[in-house]
């Protein structure tokens, strides 16, 4: 307990894995104690961040949940080095033993321990736009008292050791459980923004805006030029009243998706499709979404690691995985600063090679070149188009057409990594459990959610394919499964990558503030920039070996150190 001077004595002399709780009294204190417990070791505190200062370098904190700790650590100005999420390693373990869907929080996770009745999760809390401090706000919890959290993460390590590949599992469980302290570092350093450039934009895209709540002057002006083609007034953001209006001109139409309707000959098509475009930007990253979200020349998106089932990374709000490439230019480093942005290259075919154990294919994703140029050389010909199809149809499932001829050549050539990917089919079309080189869990056949497809405000909780591939239909969800095992195993690979990111960056001045399932983007100094670009090289290479193990595979990087992010691309 803290002394009559506030200060700690040290909690231990090595570093080792200390529980945190928060009383569940309500009366303020937190409790910490060894893992596993030592008599007379435990400490009581006000602060959270008490415990921490005292704490040896390089402590592993066991504790309910990141994002409900860390945030008010980091405000209080204390970097946790390491740490054991138990509720995510509790979605984990639920995955794992195919009980995916069950209560994943540690208060249900103890109920389950002790034979009482488990607790429904608490709901997910909507990001508050507007606020930095949106994730120091208090969530709906379960009290869990400390006891009751070593408990739990007792019990989770014996599950974790009665798994297929223990070793991998708990790597899965330690990346995952970075990844919360990164997104709540990133959170908290925001994105550069210049609200000026921003607003510049809109303006040069979407014409002024007229007084009240109308749409800019661009956007009324192609809404008049669609309603003069059909000759009667039509709103465009209705996709019923166009689906209407071509219908009155004999022209049947099932959506108003861009590829439904630009090959049709109609005067409205024209205007039609400029229309939706900038409509996407006016209400995804129009004025409103800049006045929520933009402050302080920082937008700090909510971000959620392991949000899809295949591990990729979510925002809570915002969109920003999905910012147009025209609104990057919005995105400046600071005076002297640069942004160092980073895209894996050809990440997933690599992956594969990696965990399909394929020599030939190894072999050729370890050549210093562009993996698709390299692969049309074995059985394409030099046809670089026609070898990418071809691995690409391979994880994505085209097995119709030149897809399946395409196919039939990698098949020949590396037939242990197409092997791969048709087994993970094969098992999904049966119904059984599918994971990643590291453990994560696909679930059983579920029913698809709903998708209109249509313009507005995007959904940041993409996948990567359509909900159609998540289907209890067999085939479709045979596709899923062969992709699951290659993105998945790449989004475990990613995760590895901002560990050791995170752990190479320690004294600088550099940030990590932003991650985009194959893309990173830190904000450093100028004359950081050459040892960020070199620390990022050199994470992707300790990532793939601590992952992957001893292989020829490569994890190559295109790099551009720039001011503005659009002109990395």
């Amino acid at each position: 307990m803290s002394d009559p001077g506030g200060r700690l004595a040290p909690v231990s002399d090595q570093a080792g894995r200390w529980a945190l709780a928060e009383s569940e009294h309500g009366d303020g204190w937190w409790h910490a104690a060894p893992v596993p417990p030592a008599v007379g070791a435990r400490i009581s505190v006000r602060d959270p961040a008490e415990a921490i200062r005292a704490a040896p370098a390089g402590t592993r904190w066991v504790w309910r949940s990141t994002a409900a700790v860390y945030p008010r650590l980091l405000a209080a100005g204390v970097r946790v080095e390491r740490c054991y999420d138990v509720e995510d390693a509790e979605l984990l373990l639920l995955g794992h033993e195919g009980r995916i869907g069950e209560p994943r929080s540690a208060a249900a996770a103890m109920a389950r321990l002790t034979g009482g009745p488990v607790p429904p999760d608490p709901p997910q809390r909507a990001a508050e736009p507007g606020t930095q401090d949106s994730l120091f706000e208090p969530r709906p919890t379960v009290p869990v008292p400390l006891d009751a959290l070593l408990a739990v993460h007792a019990e989770q390590e014996r599950r974790l050791a009665a798994t297929a590949h223990p070793d991998r599992m708990r790597l899965l469980v330690a990346a995952e459980s970075a990844a919360f302290l990164i997104a709540a570092e990133m959170h908290r350093a925001g994105l550069p923004w210049r609200a000026d450039v921003h607003r510049a934009l809109l303006t040069e895209l979407l014409g002024e805006r007229y007084a009240g709540r109308g749409e800019p002057r661009r956007l009324a002006e192609l809404a008049d030029e669609v309603s003069a083609a059909f000759g009667r007034r039509v709103r465009p953001d209705l996709p019923a009243d166009v689906i209407k209006a071509f219908a009155e001109a004999g022209i049947k139409l099932k959506s108003t998706r861009r590829w439904e309707i630009q090959e049709l000959d109609h005067p409205a098509v024209e205007p039609l499709i400029a229309y939706k475009k900038l409509y996407r930007i006016y209400t995804a990253h129009g004025w409103s979404w800049l006045a929520d979200w933009v402050h302080d020349g920082r937008f700090r998106p909510e971000f959620v690691p392991g949000g899809t089932l295949t591990g990729r990374w979510v925002t809570n709000g915002g969109g920003a995985l999905q910012i147009p490439k025209v609104i990057r230019r919005a995105v400046v480093a600071d005076p002297g600063w640069r942004l160092v942005v980073a895209d894996a290259d050809q990440m997933e075919p690599r992956v594969l090679a990696a965990i399909s154990r394929d020599p030939a294919f190894m072999e050729v994703a370890g050549r210093p070149e562009d993996l698709y140029t390299a692969i049309s050389r074995q059985g394409f010909s030099g046809d670089r188009d026609m070898a990418k199809l071809a691995v690409l149809g391979a994880v994505y499932g085209q097995t119709s057409g030149d897809g399946l001829k395409n196919l039939a050549a990698l098949r020949r050539r590396f037939p242990r990594a197409v092997a791969y990917v048709d087994d993970a089919a094969r098992a999904g079309e049966e119904g059984r459990l599918v994971r990643t080189w590291l453990g994560r869990t696909c679930p059983p056949p579920f029913a698809p959610a709903e998708d209109d497809g249509e313009a507005g405000v995007p959904q940041d909780r993409e996948d990567g394919w359509t909900p159609s591939y998540a289907s209890t239909n067999t085939r479709a969800r045979g596709r899923f499964t062969r992709n699951f095992v290659v993105q998945g195993s790449a989004a475990d690979w990613a995760l590895l990558l901002l560990a050791a990111l995170r752990q190479a960056t320690v004294g600088m001045r550099a940030e990590l503030v932003f991650f985009q399932h194959d893309e990173v983007i830190v904000h450093c100094p100028a004359e950081e920039a050459g040892a960020v670009a070199e620390a990022i090289r050199a994470a992707g290479d300790r990532a793939g070996r601590i992952a992957f193990g001893d292989t020829p595979v490569r994890f190559p990087f295109t790099t551009a150190v720039v001011e503005c992010y659009a002109d990395a691309k």
